[in-house]
């Protein structure tokens, strides 16, 4: 038996490229559309950053595959969540660091 990554991608590559262009390659039709709307319109730094990033989050979802799963966990209630300090615990623990450090 061999182990197979659940989503298979180059290490160290996110799924979808966190530019302009990686994002609305994620994106279908109408959504890429509303995406290039709010990116035209975000003024540079912090404005900008917070629409490259949250939808950067919808480009992920829509292309996981596990996708329809994560939805009906999220709408039913069930989907496994952890707190801000578990996330801050790991990433340390994993040699990563927090911004701000």
């Amino acid at each position: 038996m061999t182990a197979q990554p659940v989503h298979p991608h180059e290490p160290g590559e996110p799924r979808v490229p966190r530019t302009i262009d990686g994002i609305a390659d994620a994106l279908g039709g109408a959504r890429r559309m509303e995406f290039y709307r709010e990116i035209g319109r975000a003024q540079a730094g912090s404005e900008l950053e917070h629409v490259l990033a949250t939808w950067w989050g919808q480009a992920m979802l829509d292309t996981d595959p596990q996708r329809e799963r994560i939805i009906a966990a999220a709408e039913e209630g069930t989907l496994r969540t952890v707190t801000l300090d578990e996330v801050v615990r790991r990433r340390r623990a994993g040699g990563g660091e927090m911004p701000g450090e």
